[in-house]
């Protein structure tokens, strides 16, 4: 396809705003580049999705239009195709997986659609989904991988040169399937090709990046879940037959750096972006670290369809992502006077957590947060000075399962008989989940340990113990974790367990 032509003819603005473009002041001024906002966030369902939705649909046929059309989405994509709909006079039929939050089936049956719920996530979606839309004759609108679908997504490029038509060395562009890095490279390269268009992705969601490691398109065994509008585990055909020529380069974030990007966005709008609309900023913000002062970048900021009860879990690692909090666990003597002497080595310094339970006699292990005032310098320095003290320490801020779960385990250490391993998921959140977790393991395996915590989700994150007879039987327990279908980590021989959960 001609991208020019189709994404300068392309119909978005009968439902969609020309977005502004924003100086980020206060984040411009703490990195020494001048930071600007594409602001997809103020769309009329808060996203950019609706734009290339109703490209699509717009070139549609009476006769396909008079047919209806269907979607799977779990959310953005989901709002577009019912609002673009709406608009056309158009029956939308929307698949959403079960675990989908009612906020967003309720958004989503606001704008007219038909919702049906299947499935835990959308790969169960989809494959319903499209079985519906053959039987009931209905047009596929695919959430990414459709060339009106990226040309649609393209117009933001549009409007950004159109707005910005001064020196722009980098504009950062989310990735999930694709479509909007697509659209917009397409077209930053056909006028502008020496602006460097960058694609950010989660660390644990990098199907971009896979691809272009192996040179096509690449299914990944498994996506983290929290960045759950990029979640997509293989990036499209089409979109991956223009992205291979035209990005630059590729930026790859965790999730506290996510997380202090929305804070960052948060201190100079008031707006709180949902994890997929801060990506881009995350990576920008990365990406800058090796620049000379005083580069112009941009960065998309792409949705702001957030759960409320999220916020909580993003205020948690938004200070680890800024270097503003440290995480140690610390072994010291089970003596009167050992906390003192522990906190006049720490010094005025401000303790954001702090936890502790008597075990037995000889040493105690302690569970600390630390507020930062110089970031990883600092960080450095406190663990150089308790090791100088003659206390073992191990530094935990960069440790998944150390911030998610262990913190709130901190306690009594009971002995398990056996061989225990212990196991991080993601469960759906749905009725009956944890229900078929423990059918299929509670009959043949004993369950020693057990913390669940939700994030305002589609998924909540569980940690488990389970123990064994011998080592012999961890094949039997993994076939068993396997049955399940659940995402499933083995940290039994990560170091915060041995020092926090061990008898």
């Amino acid at each position: 396809m001609d991208y020019l032509r189709a994404i300068l003819t392309s119909r978005v603005y009968d439902v969609a705003i020309e977005s502004p473009l924003t100086d980020a002041r206060r984040l411009s001024a703490r990195i020494g580049h001048r930071v600007l906002l594409k602001r997809e966030d103020l769309q009329p369902v808060f996203s950019f999705k609706l734009r290339g939705a109703y490209n699509k649909m717009a070139a549609l046929t009476e006769a396909e239009r008079a047919a209806g059309v269907l979607a799977v989405s779990a959310g953005n994509h989901a709002q577009g195709v019912a609002l673009a709909a709406r608009e056309l006079k158009c029956n939308a039929t929307i698949v959403m997986p079960s675990t989908t939050p009612s906020i967003k089936v309720d958004a989503v049956q606001a704008l007219g659609a038909n919702v049906v719920l299947e499935g835990d996530g959308y790969d169960a979606a989809a494959a319903v989904g499209k079985k519906l839309a053959a039987e009931r004759g209905l047009t596929f609108i695919h959430p990414f991988d459709d060339p009106l679908i990226i040309a649609g997504q393209g117009t933001v490029a549009m409007e950004l040169l159109r707005q910005h038509a001064n020196k722009l060395d980098a504009v950062f562009i989310p990735v999930g399937g694709g479509g909007l890095a697509a659209g917009m490279a397409a077209y930053i390269k056909a006028l502008r090709p020496e602006i460097k268009v960058i694609g950010v992705e989660p660390d644990d969601a990098a199907c971009l990046k896979a691809a272009l490691d192996h040179g096509a398109p690449t299914t990944l065994d498994q996506v983290g879940l929290f960045v759950d509008g990029v979640a997509v585990k293989r990036v499209g055909d089409h979109t991956f037959a223009v992205l291979k020529d035209h990005i630059d380069d590729m930026v790859l974030v965790n999730t506290d750096e996510i997380c202090a990007a929305i804070k960052d966005v948060f201190d100079d709008t008031r707006v709180m972006l949902e994890p997929a609309g801060a990506l881009a900023v995350a990576g920008l913000k990365r990406y800058a670290e090796a620049l000379a002062p005083n580069a112009v970048l941009c960065a998309v900021t792409s949705g702001a369809n957030v759960n409320f009860d999220r916020l909580r879990h993003v205020a948690e690692r938004a200070e680890i992502g800024e270097s503003s909090e440290a995480v140690f666990g610390v072994t010291i003597l089970e003596e009167p006077g050992s906390f003192l002497n522990f906190c006049r080595i720490l010094g005025p310094r401000s303790i954001t957590e702090f936890n502790y339970r008597y075990a037995a006699k000889g040493p105690a292990q302690i569970f600390v947060g630390l507020a930062l005032r110089r970031g990883a310098a600092e960080r450095a320095e406190i663990a150089a000075a308790l090791s100088q003290a003659g206390y073992g320490v191990h530094d935990y801020t960069d440790n998944e399962l150390a911030k998610l779960h262990v913190r709130h385990l901190v306690g009594g250490r009971v002995p398990v008989r056996g061989v225990e391993r212990v196991y991080r998921f993601e469960f759906p959140e749905r009725p009956g989940a944890l229900l078929r977790f423990l059918e299929t393991l509670g009959t043949h395996w004993n369950i020693t340990l057990f913390h669940y915590r939700s994030h305002g989700a589609a998924y909540g994150r569980v940690f488990a113990g389970i123990e064994m007879r011998s080592d012999a039987e961890r094949s039997a327990l993994e076939a068993d974790l396997r049955a399940i279908g659940y995402d499933a980590f083995d940290e039994t021989d990560n170091p915060v367990v041995g020092q926090f959960l061990r008898g």
